[in-house]
């Protein structure tokens, strides 16, 4: 055998020691200068990439890979790589308990093909097959487990040593703070961009609500096809003004307006030919209207103007002016059609103190100039006072009561999605016994007028629950709506007076009080300690005709109220008119959004009703479903119904 002399034994030693120590420097530079890249970075992909070129030359592998946990530790996800064929694994999600990157997760140390001598013989079995030529590290975080640092298949062939897995180790140890550090960062930025979106989203909503909300509240005071003060918004104008002249000692007046014939024009025209004159009428008044005064509309063809700071002689002026203005013809469809109205004056304080007695007295006024064929009358105290049908009403309503003329009658109003009856709202009807039906518009304005309102809602609370009592011993469970005046909730008496009449939970759960937005120019405090008081005896309450009168949603959701009916003004010609269309969804989502159910009235036609369950509306009343009627009518009806 041939014999190395010692020289060239002890030379070849140095050489192979000076070959490793430069290796050994190579290595602590790449460590120190890996160190020093990723130690300030905290561009996540940037420090991925960083790691994974340099570990592959700390190896010498032939394919670098770095596993990462995903945010539901359930699964992980290869973010970066380096060497062959990484273009078709990163980016590819697998589950943890997948390979032998399952193996490390679950015991928190690193793998290479050395562990298989500490592994019993069924593991080291099952892994020998799997593990090849591949060294995995774990990558452990301050706070928690972050991933591993996989290096496959070593160079030329060869295997992985103890020295790779301590290098590999290390290295890890030295890259984990930058990584989690720049996870951190990553997170933080997508946190942060979810904390824009959602502030994006949330002002997109807030402006969506607001111009909603400035939508109906605009909607609720004002008339939408004329756009003037609606009734509700004309009480507060005229309650105001008349605060001020008090205390200034002027004089305002009353201008009730009335468009003479208007429905006879209707029939003729059509309805949106009617509207047409309307607004044009509007326009008119309104070219002489003062910065100080208001035209409003009260319904249908009746208008108020207030001229406040005026004068018998101004008043007489400005009427004269706005009749004159009335006689040039109408152009419809190129046809001229000539239009008069008629002009009822009261003024204060001449011709009373308060609202009511002021919009009386022009209101006897108006129909004396219609009755005299003259174009205005000015109210007179001595004259006017005693007119002999509203003595007659007076007395009529008196004996009304003493024989019981008023009845309920009831209309039906079903749940949208299912085609069932929920419940019913109780309608005043009076057969007088000379002159026929009288018209709750009529009868019901001169209860209020007389003081007799709160008899009349009494009454009718107490045949409302005898009605549920029966209809509960029919089995039929359905709940009543009764209209509330706003007078009669005001009554500080009220609520004492419903328990003393429904002392049974039973009924009064069945109970619902319709109440108008008027509610809203009343004291909240008061409103809401009365409201709360109904709904602590069980009694469900409801916004009667929403969107007509004075909607403030920033009371609203505030007070206990558990519905909203929408007037059937916007029902009626939805399928038509885009803009009702509009309000209608509006409201429904507003309500919605305060925990409020949703009643349509006035629904006429199949197609309105299944246009409302498109909108998710809730309930449905009118003449579709059926008009009011007897109660022993209504009877037969709930039983016969499908």
């Amino acid at each position: 055998m041939f014999n190395v002399p010692q020289e060239n034994r002890t030379a070849t030693n140095v050489i192979d020691f000076r070959r490793e120590l430069k290796d050994r420097e190579s290595e602590i530079e790449l460590l120190q200068d890996t160190f020093r890249l990723v130690a300030s970075e905290l561009n996540l992909e940037k420090v991925f990439d960083t790691v994974a070129k340099r570990a592959i030359h700390l190896v010498r592998a032939e394919t670098l890979l770095i596993p990462i946990l995903d945010n539901n530790n359930e699964t992980y996800t290869y973010r970066a790589g380096a060497g062959k064929n990484t273009e078709e694994i990163v980016g590819e999600a697998l589950p943890l308990d997948f390979g032998v990157c399952g193996w490390v997760w679950k015991n928190k140390k690193p793998w290479w093909r050395g562990m298989l001598d500490e592994l019993d013989e069924k593991e080291r079995n099952q892994w020998e097959k799997e593990a090849g030529t591949l060294i995995l590290v774990p990558l452990q975080g301050r706070r928690h487990f972050l991933g591993g640092i996989a290096a496959i298949n070593k160079q030329d062939g060869l295997e992985f040593t103890q020295r790779d897995l301590n290098m590999l180790s290390m290295f890890a140890g030295i890259v984990s703070i930058a990584i989690e550090n720049a996870l951190a960062v990553k997170e933080l930025e997508e946190t942060h961009q979810a904390l824009i979106t959602h502030q994006h989203r949330l002002e997109r909503l807030n402006k969506q609500y607001s111009e909603s909300n400035k939508k109906v509240e605009q909607l609720s005071l004002y008339d939408p096809l004329t756009g003037l003060p609606n009734r509700t918004l004309l009480r507060d104008r005229i309650n105001r003004q008349l605060s001020l002249s008090t205390s200034e000692n002027d004089v305002t007046s009353v201008l009730l307006i009335d468009i003479n014939n208007f429905k006879s024009i209707n029939d003729a025209l059509g309805h949106d030919k009617g509207d047409q004159i309307l607004i044009e009428f509007c326009k008119r008044i309104k070219k002489h209207l003062r910065l100080n005064e208001t035209l409003g509309r009260l319904g249908s063809d009746e208008f108020i103007l207030l001229l406040p700071y005026t004068s018998h002689k101004k008043t007489v002026n400005r009427t004269n002016k706005i009749l004159k203005e009335m006689e040039s013809p109408y152009i419809i469809d190129n046809k001229d059609f000539n239009v008069d109205a008629s002009i009822g004056i009261s003024s204060f304080p001449e011709h009373g103190e308060d609202r009511k007695t002021l919009l009386r007295h022009a209101d006897i006024a108006l129909n004396i100039a219609k009755e005299r064929h003259s174009k205005y009358h000015i109210f007179n105290d001595q004259e006017d006072e005693a007119d002999e049908s509203q003595i007659n009403l007076s007395v009529d309503l008196n004996n009304a009561f003493k024989e019981k003329q008023f009845e309920l009658y009831y209309q039906p109003k079903i749940d949208i999605k299912s085609n069932t009856i929920m419940s019913a709202e109780a309608l005043g009807r009076w057969t007088h016994p000379e002159r026929g039906f009288i018209s709750p518009v009529v009868f019901i304005e001169a209860l209020e007028q007389y003081n007799l309102i709160d008899k009349y809602t009494y009454d009718a609370i107490e045949c409302a629950a005898e009605s549920i009592n029966q209809w509960s011993k029919d089995g039929h469970n359905l709940k009543i709506a009764i209209n509330i005046s706003t007078q009669t909730l005001m009554d500080p008496d009220f609520v004492n007076q419903v328990r003393n009449r429904i002392s049974d939970f039973s009924i009064s759960r069945r109970l619902i009080f319709e109440i108008t937005e008027s509610l809203f120019l009343s004291d909240h405090d008061y409103i809401f300690d009365t409201l709360t008081r109904l709904r602590s005896m069980g009694i469900e309450l409801s916004i009667d005709d929403f969107g007509t009168g004075y909607s403030s949603l920033s009371r609203l959701k505030r007070l206990p109220v558990n519905e909203l009916k929408i007037d059937q003004s916007f029902i009626r010609d939805m399928i038509d008119n885009f803009d009702d269309q509009i309000i209608v969804k509006s409201i429904i989502d507003l309500a919605h959004n305060l925990g409020l159910s949703v009643v349509a009235e006035g629904v006429e036609t199949q197609e309105i009703l299944d246009h409302l369950n498109k909108l998710g509306c809730d309930i449905a009343q009118g003449y579709l479903i059926a008009k009011p009627m007897p109660a022993k009518e209504f009877e037969k009806f709930i039983k016969n119904y499908k």
